[in-house]
């Protein structure tokens, strides 16, 4: 029999450091990006299909979220001069300022869609920054999966296809949730159809992450990840049915279902944040993965 293999480091150590990012600052960043650029798409569509109660909320909704996500990512970095050090340069393989310009693009036109909205002034710019929004929110809401896989840590770069995925999912869910919130039950339609699209493509890309990472896997299951994504798991699909089934005809049951979706969406990102820094910790995770993102069979040389 061969015997069980134990992974260790030099004086017990971490193989990487592990990043000091806050989770409060960064993961609350991941949700509320996602909340805001999922929210942009859904008022655009609300507007184009003529609901205004939906359009106007979903757009106030997103200001927040970036405005509070700018504030948790310029909290983690300590000074807000050093989110403004991030834009004296455009450097196009870098996912944190790619992710950087896109924020201060996004933020603004954001702001403007929410201003025309509310005051009813200026129709027509508000319909260009609400397009805009629109076209840059996919790219908000997803950004943070590829800065959390260009990292060495093993939970988010082995599983940095199927990151993305999961991201825009969260995220979509979140803005489904969002609006079962704020709409009437007669505008609600798109919500609840993308509340049960979102819970199934969550449910998919975790999975197909997970079957990617392997051994690595272990982080998405135990500990505070594992809590945190089993209840994600709950609160998503338990949402979503309750909004397919009775969303559209009971108001309390739409509104249940919406806040269930926000608190699947947020477990979620803060859930996979926590796998990312238990497997940096541990020696076990850091590695084997390493061979095998880089597509080694053999073992390494003595």
């Amino acid at each position: 029999m061969v015997p069980r293999a134990e992974f260790a480091s030099y004086y017990g150590r971490p193989v990487i450091k592990a990043p000091s990012w806050s989770a409060r600052d960064i993961a609350g960043y991941f949700f509320l990006g996602g909340l805001a650029g999922a929210g942009s798409v859904l008022a655009a569509g609300a507007q184009l299909t003529g609901r205004p109660a939906l359009a106007t909320g979903m757009k106030v909704s997103s200001l927040v979220a970036v405005s509070l996500s700018a504030a948790a990512l310029i909290n983690d970095l300590g000074r807000p001069s050093r989110f403004a050090n991030m834009l004296r340069v455009l450097k196009p393989t870098s996912p944190m300022s790619v992710g950087s310009w896109l924020l201060s693009g996004y933020g603004p036109v954001a702001g403007a869609a929410a201003l025309s909205a509310v005051t009813g002034r200026l129709p027509r710019a508000g319909a260009a920054a609400t397009a805009t929004a629109a076209v840059l929110g996919p790219a908000v809401a997803t950004y943070t999966a590829v800065l959390a896989a260009d990292t060495a840590v093993p939970a988010w770069h082995g599983a940095h296809r199927e990151l993305p995925y999961l991201f825009a999912a969260s995220a979509t869910a979140a803005a489904a949730g969002m609006a079962l919130v704020l709409a009437p039950a007669h505008e609600n339609t798109p919500a609840r159809c993308a509340a049960v699209l979102a819970a199934a493509a969550d449910a998919v890309a975790t999975r197909a992450a997970k079957r990617r990472l392997g051994m690595v896997a272990e982080t998405y299951r135990e500990g505070r990840a594992g809590r945190l994504l089993r209840c994600a798991e709950v609160l998503t699909g338990a949402a979503a049915a309750t909004a397919a089934l009775v969303g559209r005809r009971h108001r309390p049951a739409a509104v249940a279902a919406g806040l269930a979706l926000l608190a699947g969406s947020a477990c979620t990102r803060f859930g996979i944040f926590a796998a990312g820094i238990a497997s940096a910790e541990d020696p076990a995770y850091t590695v084997v993965p390493q061979r095998t993102v880089k597509g080694a069979t053999a073992p390494p040389s003595e």
